[in-house]
């Protein structure tokens, strides 16, 4: 056969290779159509996913609960926000002018001398500035004791027991939360304290407070609603959630024609996804604080109120885009890109180097080493799902939980790889 007829054979035979090459492209056309849609679906579920979860650890267990509010207690702009609204309560009820003028005209009706009437009428108005600014200091220092935190929780656990029976609907609970209502905390109890403060320092006039129904705003009535609206997801979906959103990422990887790049797009496309959440999050906050300041609540106390609730959330999202880029970094590097494999070279030969000294020193892994050569791949894959195993179970799932955990795992396939003795590995001597 001449060099023309074999060129032409070659050429013959590379058509029809490229003919049984598009077959299957055809084929599993539909297939990465389907993989796109699961992976896509996973990304948007994501964010909703760790809401949902949120909710229902911070919202419907009463001690997190207590534990996500309790702190606001000790800071200053809420404790300066409860005494005016405790002092403006106190006021209301008890005219304080009008109780050190009874006081006053009671003297004059003593038949006092003309100087001592007079003096009389210049010390009413600073007598009754006295006894203004006595409550007002008696409030505050009510607000900053350990006695009020101690109210504040118990008013919270009441609180939050209230508000769950709302959004269980039970018909056991007198109170309802209307459109516009909010979750507030009942001044009684600190007016009470208040009231025995006042006695403990002789002020008699602290038995003319009433009792006082009056309530303070500790949530925004938005909240609630948003709260009321996903109970029933948070409590029935969210711990299965994020069992969801891996189930599908799994089922669209394995879907994926070629499964680094459809891992790393998800990843990436996880990780933009709770970046934005996150910046939705901050945008929310200048929003309620807007909203609440200052018909309700100083901008101050607002803004410690949201991040005091958010703290948890923050944490779990950035936690979450951060799993998001380390596993697009792990698919980048196992994919197939010219880069990554120059990086995977370049690995492979800096362990090949070191495993290489060890064996010359007479340092080697023998037979084990060996197995674990067999095993590379394997071992690595157990590795990767234990540790997204322990990121998923972890409610909820901290930023120093993800660095812990990605910390480990690289550790543990570093020492896997100068442990495995492959077969062309030269033997010392």
């Amino acid at each position: 056969m001449s060099e023309l007829d074999e060129l032409r054979a070659r050429v013959v035979l590379l058509e029809q290779e490229n003919a049984a090459l598009r077959v299957p492209r055809r084929r599993t056309s539909g297939r990465s159509i389907l993989a796109g849609v699961v992976l896509a679906l996973a990304v948007l579920i994501a964010p909703i996913a760790a809401m949902g979860t949120w909710a229902r650890l911070q919202l419907v267990d009463a001690d997190r609960f207590v534990a996500t509010f309790a702190p606001l207690a000790q800071d200053p702009d809420v404790q300066d926000f409860v005494a005016a609204q405790v002092g403006d309560a106190i006021q209301e009820q008890v005219d304080l002018d009008a109780v050190v003028g009874e006081v006053f005209d009671g003297l004059r009706a003593l038949d006092l001398p003309p100087r001592a009437a007079s003096a009389l009428s210049l010390l009413e108005a600073p007598a009754a500035s006295g006894l203004a600014s006595l409550v007002d200091g008696v409030v505050h220092d009510v607000v900053r004791s350990d006695q009020f935190a101690d109210i504040w929780a118990q008013s919270l656990r009441v609180a939050h027991e209230r508000a769950v029976a709302i959004m269980q609907n039970s018909p056991d609970t007198a109170l309802q939360l209307a459109d516009d209502g909010v979750l507030s905390l009942d001044l009684g109890v600190v007016v009470d304290r208040v009231k025995d403060a006042l006695a403990e320092r002789g002020v008699g006039f602290a038995d003319l407070i009433p009792a006082i129904d009056r309530s303070v705003p500790i949530a925004q009535a938005d909240a609630l609603v948003l709260t009321r609206s996903i109970y029933q997801i948070a409590v029935v979906a969210g711990f299965w959630m994020p069992w969801l959103v891996l189930g599908l990422i799994v089922v669209g990887v394995l879907l994926a024609l070629n499964r680094a790049r459809a891992l790393l797009w998800t990843s990436i496309g996880f990780a933009g996804a709770f970046l934005l959440l996150s910046a939705g999050m901050g945008i929310g906050r200048s929003f309620f604080v807007t909203a609440v300041s200052p018909s309700v609540m100083s901008a101050s106390a607002a803004q410690a109120l949201f991040d005091q609730v958010t703290s948890l959330l923050s944490s779990t999202i950035l936690a979450l885009a951060l799993v998001g880029v380390l596993v697009a970094v792990w698919a980048w590097l196992g994919g197939t890109s010219r880069s990554a494999i120059a990086s995977r070279g370049l690995l492979n030969s800096g362990f090949a180097a070191v495993r290489g000294t060890w064996e010359r020193r007479g340092l080697s892994t023998g037979r084990f080493g060996e197995q674990v050569d067999r095993l590379h791949g394997v071992i690595v894959v157990v590795a990767m799902a234990v540790a997204l195993l322990v990121v998923i179970t972890t409610r909820p799932v901290s930023f120093a939980t993800v660095v812990g955990v990605a910390a480990w795992l690289v550790v543990f396939t570093i020492v896997v790889e100068l442990v495995r003795r492959p077969r062309t590995l030269t033997p010392p001597g």
